[in-house]
């Protein structure tokens, strides 16, 4: 188990070039882009999301992920939450692998309870610029998403820009996570802390 912690920042897509070159010029070098597509997985009823557990596969240039985040907290754009991720062969879940990695008795029982009804609810479609800094000591990944997310409910496909910066402590203090985001914030106008993470956006279209 792994407890994800990173600082999401609502990006006005006409600062996304001044970000861009901040982060350049910290690292010292560009950004990477690394395209990046998410299925999320729940039930008719969408019992994952009552239970505040988020269910994915994620295509990577390098291949298949699949992914369970349980519940967490999100506060002034800094979002805590446990995380499981395992490697799978294509584009199907492997429960059973997945199962194996979770030590959360709750999240596990949860997803054991709806495996039989489990289908797609919406995708995330977009770019990451990635950039790894050391900022104050710590080693941190930065990182600028731009894309949409997408669902289709009743025959019809609903969408909702993506544009983003998140910035997530790989390990050290996270007092480090909060000055580079205050750096950034004092450098770049327009930057709002954002509360509400991709899965819940996506969750949101289906809703409505």
């Amino acid at each position: 188990m792994g407890i994800e912690r990173e600082i999401k920042l609502a990006l006005p897509p006409d600062r996304a070039d001044a970000a861009d070159r901040f982060f350049t010029g910290i690292a010292g070098s560009p950004g990477r882009d690394v395209p990046l597509v998410n299925i999320y997985f729940d039930t008719a009823s969408l019992a994952l999301a009552g239970a505040k557990i988020a269910l994915r596969l994620r295509k990577t240039p390098e291949g298949w992920l699949q992914t369970l985040k349980a519940a967490g907290t999100a506060a002034g754009g800094l979002h805590s939450r446990h995380e499981w991720e395992t490697p799978v062969a294509k584009d199907a879940l492997e429960l059973d692998t997945l199962a194996a990695a979770c030590d959360d008795e709750t999240a596990l029982a949860t997803l054991r309870g709806v495996a039989g009804d489990l289908g797609e609810r919406f995708r995330t479609t977009f770019v990451r610029r990635l950039w790894r800094l050391s900022f104050d000591g710590a080693p941190i990944e930065a990182a600028i998403d731009r894309g949409e997310v997408t669902a289709t409910v009743g025959g019809q496909t609903r969408r909702e820009a993506i544009s983003e910066i998140e910035l997530e402590l790989l390990q050290g203090d996270e007092r480090a996570l909060h000055a580079l985001a205050d750096r950034l914030s004092a450098a770049v106008s327009g930057l709002t802390p954002e509360d509400i993470n991709k899965a819940q956006r996506g969750y949101r279209l289906c809703a409505r």
